[in-house]
C-alpha cells in the first residue's frame, strides 16, 4: 500500500484538481495498483472550514461497479489529507465528484 501512497502521490501533483470540490478546496483521486486513494487540501486561507461529500465510482478487481460515498470536515490549512482509502479497486470508472461548502464555527 506504500507504492500505491507514493503513486498516487505523484499522479495528484502531475494531475491537478478533479471533482467539483469548489474554490476553497482542490482534491484528486487514483485508482490503481489494488487500491484507491483521494486526497483534499484546503487551499484558500480567507475561507472558513469546509464540510464536503462526495461519491466515487470505481471498478472493483471482481470485474464489478463499487460507488464509494462520504463527508469530511477540511479546516483551513489542511494539506493533502487523505479522505478516502480502499483496496480492491484496479481503476476508476469516473472522476471523484467532491461538493463542499462553507462552515462558519459558532463559539
Amino acid at each position: 500500500m506504500n507504492r500505491l501512497i507514493m503513486v498516487s502521490a505523484v499522479f495528484i501533483l502531475a494531475a491537478g484538481p478533479a471533482g467539483a470540490a469548489g474554490k476553497a478546496v482542490s482534491c484528486a483521486g487514483m485508482a490503481m495498483l489494488g487500491g484507491a486513494q483521494l486526497v483534499c487540501s484546503h487551499v484558500d486561507a480567507n475561507a472558513p472550514a469546509q464540510f464536503c461529500t462526495y461519491s466515487w465510482s470505481l471498478h472493483s478487481m471482481e470485474n464489478g461497479q463499487q460507488t464509494v460515498e462520504g463527508s469530511f470536515m477540511l479546516p483551513p490549512g489542511a494539506k493533502n489529507v487523505t479522505v478516502y482509502q480502499g483496496s480492491g479497486f484496479d481503476s476508476a470508472y469516473s472522476n471523484p465528484i467532491v461538493l463542499c461548502r462553507g462552515r462558519k464555527d459558532h463559539g
